[in-house]
């Protein structure tokens, strides 16, 4: 039997304050509200990214702990925002920890010998968990699978659950640890793909529920009675439940989710995947990757998370990696290509990387920055973590809003956010006697849909009007009329666009009135 192992592992108060800087406190963004204007953007999050260091191969898993960000992927060496492969790069082989305000990294870095495909943090911030294809985590055996004390930077000894194969999912709470992946055993015990650990001393519990294929996602209700896995499986527990699942968090009794119907049953030509799950309050939000079909099912479904009752569901095509609840805000990781079946962009418009949902309603909000797809995926964005007022994504993108920036990056809700595109000079014409008409049409903003358009003569405001664009749709065009003008005047006329916060100025365009 398993000794207990965290009750004796403390850190040094010298080493966890050079790992750990303080930070300012974390406050949680929420949906736009009266708080956009001042901000300059619509949803809870900047489209403008912040600077971090970044890696030179896939970033597969993120979590935040306090000023601390944990990533791990496939990776060996990471470098300062701006530079190319191996300028200034230093090695963190498969897993890196960076200083969430800084971004830049830490003095924690564990010697890891084989990619990491996941990673979580206890809720009080004292543990990180890895998982993925490693044996050995500095010098010391670990199978698949190791945790760590955050404070400093220490592999837990004792804490050493071997598992068969690859953990590919994890989820930590306050006295478990599950673990999905591909695996069968775990401590030699039977465990398809499923298992459940002691936080305290690694000790297999017996909870095992069985799943006959890959579980690529897990989380935990926040009462932690219910446990939510996602994957490949078509059968769990005994039962045909294909993709999601609702389990008893004790037990592992499959649970009635009715939302689980909503994902297609997987046939020859279609294979759809849970591949991320996220919950916030009583909501557990799921995201798919089909494969096969070009329809094949690849969007977002929000579900109850006490009785799996389906809220709503989102159908655009192009495989969703990752999603993130901030605020009232769900933010997807994907390469969407074609939303119109939710009233979004139609195809062949460019593949849109980086969205955003309303938690609500599901419907497509103000938030569009992008990244490319590149290294071994294709995909583009992988995996997202949050510490409230930032979004941290991994992938295997090589730029992010087509500056170079490859695998990792990050967003705030530092006020400011992307300014609106400078529009042209509106067109002027004096056709009839003592009138100009004067028509302008709008333009875009990466992450505001409703802008403030103003209008002046000279310096004489004409009017205001609040007009809203997506890039996928037609520029609206305002006219305006400006009556009771002197015949024979020249007059000069220009525009401002406003997103709350961030003002573009138009050229002037003369006229000489009628």
């Amino acid at each position: 039997m398993k000794k207990a192992v965290l009750a004796v592992v403390t850190g040094a108060a010298v080493v966890a304050a050079a790992l750990v800087p303080s930070g300012p406190a974390v406050q949680a963004a929420t949906e736009a509200g009266a708080h956009s204007a001042p901000r300059g953007f619509g949803s809870a999050l900047s489209s403008v990214e912040q600077l971090s260091w970044q890696t030179n191969a896939s970033v597969n898993a993120v979590a935040v702990a306090g000023n601390l960000v944990f990533a791990g992927g496939l990776f060996t060496r990471v470098r300062p925002p701006g530079k190319a492969r191996g300028v200034g790069d230093v090695a963190r082989k498969y897993f890196v920890v960076l200083n969430r305000t800084t971004g830049v990294p830490t003095r924690f870095a564990p010697q890891v010998n084989g990619p990491v495909w996941s990673v979580d943090t206890s809720p009080d911030g004292r543990w990180v968990v890895i998982g993925g294809d490693f044996t050995v985590v500095d010098g010391v055996s670990r199978s698949h699978v190791a945790m760590f004390n955050s404070a400093t930077g220490k592999l837990v000894a004792g804490w050493d659950p071997v598992v068969n194969f690859r953990v590919a999912a994890l989820k930590v709470t306050d006295k478990t640890v599950y673990l999905g992946g591909s695996f069968g055993l775990v401590d030699k015990m039977t465990r398809n793909r499923l298992a459940a650990v002691r936080l305290d001393t690694g000790t297999l519990l017996p909870w095992s529920p069985d799943a006959n294929d890959d579980v690529h996602a897990i989380e935990v209700s926040t009462d932690g009675e219910r446990v939510f896995v996602g994957g490949g499986f078509t059968r769990i527990g005994g039962r045909n439940d294909h993709a999601l699942a609702m389990l008893n968090a004790t037990t592992g009794a499959v649970l009635s989710m009715r939302a689980a119907g909503a994902i297609p049953a997987k046939t020859e030509g279609c294979d759809s995947r849970v591949k991320d799950l996220e919950v916030q309050g009583n909501k557990v939000f799921a995201s798919n990757a089909g494969t096969g079909s070009v329809s094949c099912y690849d969007g977002v479904l929000a579900a109850d998370a006490t009785t799996g009752k389906l809220i709503w569901q989102s159908h655009c095509q192009g495989a969703t990696e990752a999603i993130k609840a901030i605020g009232n805000w769900l933010y997807k990781g994907s390469h969407a290509h074609n939303c119109s079946a939710d009233g979004g962009f139609p195809d062949k418009t460019g593949m849109h990387h980086l969205l955003v949902y309303s938690t609500i309603t599901g419907k497509l909000g103000p938030w569009f920055p992008n990244t490319d797809a590149g290294g071994e995926t294709l995909v583009g964005p992988l995996a997202f973590a949050s510490g409230g007022n930032d979004l941290w994504a991994g992938g295997d993108f090589t730029e992010v809003n087509g500056v170079p920036q490859e695998g990792l990056t990050r967003f705030t809700s530092a006020p400011g956010g992307a300014a609106p595109a400078r529009p042209a000079a509106p067109k002027v014409a004096s056709a009839r006697v003592n009138k100009v008409t004067i028509s302008f049409p709008t333009v875009l903003d990466r992450d505001n849909i409703a802008l403030t358009y103003v209008l002046y003569r000279g310096t004489t405001r004409i009017g205001a009007w609040s007009r809203s664009s997506n890039s996928w749709t037609k520029p609206t065009v305002t006219t305006v009329t400006d009556p009771g003008l002197s015949s024979g005047q020249k007059l000069s006329y220009r525009l401002e666009v406003s997103d709350g916060r961030n003002v573009q100025k138009s050229p002037a365009a003369t006229v000489k009135v009628r």
